[in-house]
């Protein structure tokens, strides 16, 4: 097997109690855009954020399976929108593991486009039963005796759109929100969120849909005990100083229709 031209990284985020937190970064190989992906494990069952498409899948399930059974322990995936980084290797979840898939409501009529030939036609009737689609409240999604809050982001990149809150960690997997272009420094956490957001700003601008989605996710996280926040893509921001810069910043970002002219 070929060696990526960057580093893989696997972080250790959380480690108590039996509630365990994996970060894994630089597992892109080729032209695809790096993304992160986060692995949760609570009571000898897992999840798994956003878990990328082939490109991801087969370092990523060579990782897991250092610390977990993956046909029996993966309980879930889920997917924060319905982008090819985020959940295009669906059909190989499904093949290998016992998983069920959670996502939007809006996107679960979609996701079997996604379901090819790899799968059997028996595995297409039947993804319905492995889907848990989310209404666009959210909700908790039982992990153990604990469990995984599904934090309504619509139109922060996308229209139905989820960021994922462990309260035993008070991580937040902010998805697209947060995420920069630092190659092969992804598993290092934003030391100075100053010199950050040029990294950001570009991306942010273009992708999220408007300030008025941004304010309204601010506000929902403010309200929330989060000490760290993981973005698909790019450094975490860990602690609540940075995170509440981070926020100052986001809150207050035009994008999207704020800056749409008619030239």
């Amino acid at each position: 097997m070929e060696v990526s031209a960057m580093e893989q990284h696997t972080a250790t985020l959380y480690d108590r109690d039996g509630h365990l937190c994996l970060f894994f970064t630089g597992l892109v190989d080729g032209e695809g855009i790096p993304s992160n992906q986060l692995m949760i494990k609570h009571g000898g069952e897992a999840v798994l954020f956003d878990p990328g498409g082939d490109l991801t899948y087969t370092p990523l399930s060579m990782a897991l399976s250092r610390h977990l059974t993956l046909k029996t322990d993966l309980r879930y995936v889920f997917a924060s929108h319905q982008d090819p980084d985020i959940i295009t290797s669906l059909p190989r979840w499904l093949m290998h593991t016992d998983c069920k898939v959670v996502c939007s409501r809006l996107w679960s009529r979609f996701l079997p486009h996604l379901v090819s030939g790899v799968v059997s036609g028996t595995m297409k009737k039947s993804l319905h039963k492995r889907l848990l689609e989310l209404p666009d409240e959210g909700g908790q999604i039982p992990l153990g005796d604990s469990y995984i809050e599904a934090v309504p982001a619509h139109f922060l990149h996308s229209v139905g759109n989820f960021h994922f809150y462990d309260p035993i960690s008070k991580i937040l997997f902010s998805g697209d929100v947060g995420a920069a272009a630092t190659p092969g420094m992804d598993h290092v956490p934003v030391d100075d969120v100053a010199t950050h957001i040029p990294l950001m700003e570009g991306f942010h601008q273009r992708y999220m849909a408007s300030n008025t989605a941004c304010r309204n996710w601010v506000a929902r996280v403010r309200a929330m005990d989060v000490e760290m926040l993981v973005p698909q893509h790019g450094r975490p921001f860990v602690g609540k100083q940075k995170i509440g810069e981070f926020l100052d910043w986001f809150e207050q970002l035009q994008c999207g229709v704020d800056l749409l002219q008619e030239a």
